[in-house]
């Protein structure tokens, strides 16, 4: 996908997932809820230290992914002949802490824009523990993206068979 997809998709998407690497060398994922600010994606976590953050400070070298898969489709008349429509997109770079206040606010707005419920009498804007959480963000060093479109009915098995090794025969 082109540049423009890949931040498409990143402003849409529910969540992502932050990899590192661990202090002991070990790739560690984790699901965050995020939300894109001017180009860049920006995530939060407890200040308390724990896996991640012990991991970010060994080196905050991060990739950052959000996909959204769409069916599954079968291709050719095998089983394993099978293939399922999607879009990814990987954000690479360094995360950097947050530290402007105007900013950490901005985001607590975006992110309760995008996934506050909205129900009334409970005051917006208000964030009494703002100050309990980091907030982190993300310039895209590196942005990839790929897809894999849900063919057309008469592209798919039966109708067009598009198996790689038609002469194979069970045992």
């Amino acid at each position: 996908m082109d540049t423009n997809e890949c931040f498409a998709l990143l402003r849409g998407g529910i969540a992502g997932r932050l990899a590192v690497v661990d202090p002991d060398g070990w790739p560690y994922c984790v699901p965050l809820l995020y939300v894109l600010l001017d180009e860049a994606v920006y995530v939060h976590m407890s200040s308390a230290v724990g896996h991640l953050r012990r991991s970010l400070e060994r080196s905050a070298n991060v990739c950052f992914e959000v996909d959204e898969p769409g069916a599954v489709f079968d291709y050719g008349s095998f089983e394993c002949d099978s293939g399922l429509a999607y879009r990814s997109a990987m954000v690479f770079g360094t995360l950097r802490v947050v530290e402007n206040e105007a900013t950490r606010h901005r985001f607590c707005d975006e992110l309760l824009g995008k996934y506050g419920t909205g129900v009334p009498g409970r005051p917006k804007g208000f964030y009494p523990r703002l100050d309990r959480i980091t907030i982190y963000a993300l310039d895209a060093q590196r942005l990839t993206g790929k897809h894999t479109v849900l063919p057309t009915e008469s592209e798919r098995w039966p109708s067009r068979d598009r198996t790689p090794t038609p002469n194979a025969r069970p045992s």
